[in-house]
């Protein structure tokens, strides 16, 4: 009887499906989506659904005017997680018009303008959320009070927002980082513990436990295997140096605390499910690592200096224009063979 020769390796883990790995980032977005849930309301909730039946409706339509099949696309749950992605980013009570801009060009700018699924080279619900922040600052900064300060607003208060904003009538606060942007001569600490929106343990009310949860998906899809830690770790690093460096003993004219700049903001949405995208972000473990840390250097510098509150969503579609320059200097040599410098 003859043996089978099998040489190594032994193990073999088999690739995920794009769908696959669209449902376990699904997952991952439930801890953040069920804690902004319980500070601000059903708002992102009911966003996210009524953002995800767009997003199919703009990618069936972007196919068929391309001549694709425009049917199994719909299958893989790439663009629900794009309309997931973007409506979490938005406040929870925005109009339904603003929704509805914001996901048509993500879908149909951001994504099938470059070819579709794996050709584009922004993150499409980075490229929405950057047009909706420019374009209507407004309706982009009208969160609600969080839990604990004012009251949650309902299921009905939340479809009357979305389908009649007209007649919702809803208390708005500013987010931590507004608050500490508009400082202007509190020291840190004092606008910390005099300001209600701030009082929460680490880094402002509601927002230190939604990016705990965020926190807690991301990490979940690192076990998976879904990505790598070099872009997280490179963000979330480069933020505290230079929130460490910036601190200047808490001072009005300072940086804020490490602490406040990891779990305020998007940061850890940022860090774990926008710029982890492995189409518009750099391909090596070394380009990934180069390319986190740009972002969080970015996302402090707006933070502390520019004009927005928060700079995610800048900092990512800046780095996505570096990405093939990145990608150019940070290739891995090939086992056996010397990189060869070509004239130019």
């Amino acid at each position: 009887m003859s043996l089978l020769h099998v040489s190594s390796p032994h193990f073999h883990k088999p690739v995920s499906s794009v769908e696959q790995v669209m449902k376990q980032v699904l997952l991952a977005t439930i801890p953040g989506v069920l804690a902004l849930t319980w500070f601000f309301g059903p708002g992102t909730l009911i966003n996210i659904v009524f953002g995800s039946i767009l997003a199919l409706g703009f990618e069936a339509w972007a196919l068929w005017l391309r001549g694709k099949d425009y049917k199994s696309p719909l299958k893989d749950h790439s663009i629900v997680v794009t309309a997931t992605l973007l409506c979490i980013a938005l406040p929870p009570y925005a109009p339904w018009w603003l929704i509805t801009i914001g996901i048509g060009v993500s879908v149909l700018l951001g994504k099938h303008v470059f070819g579709g699924l794996g050709y584009n080279p922004f993150n499409p619900a980075m490229v929405g959320y950057v047009v909706l922040l420019v374009s209507f600052p407004l309706q982009m900064s009208s969160w609600t009070e969080p839990r604990g300060i004012g009251e949650v607003p309902g299921i009905i208060d939340a479809f009357t927002a979305l389908f009649a904003s007209s007649a919702y009538d809803g208390v708005t606060a500013a987010t931590p980082l507004d608050l500490f942007r508009q400082n202007s001569g509190m020291l840190f600490e004092d606008l910390m513990s005099t300001t209600p929106e701030l009082a929460g343990p680490i880094a402002g009310l509601g927002w230190d436990i939604v990016n705990l949860a965020f926190l807690a998906g991301g990490v979940w899809l690192l076990r998976q295997r879904i990505f790598t830690w070099h872009a997280p770790i490179g963000m979330l690093a480069a933020i505290s140096l230079c929130a460490l460096i910036g601190y200047d003993e808490g001072s009005s004219a300072g940086g804020g605390s490490v602490l406040f700049h990891l779990f305020s903001g998007a940061t850890m949405f940022g860090a774990f499910f926008i710029i982890t995208d492995p189409v518009s972000s750099a391909v090596s473990n070394k380009g990934r690592l180069i390319f986190g840390a740009l972002v969080g250097v970015l996302v402090y510098l707006i933070r502390v200096y520019g004009n927005y509150p928060d700079a995610v969503a800048f900092g990512v579609l800046l780095l996505n224009f570096a990405a093939p320059l990145i990608d150019q200097y940070t290739q891995p040599t090939v086992y056996g063979t010397k990189k060869v410098e070509v004239d130019e």
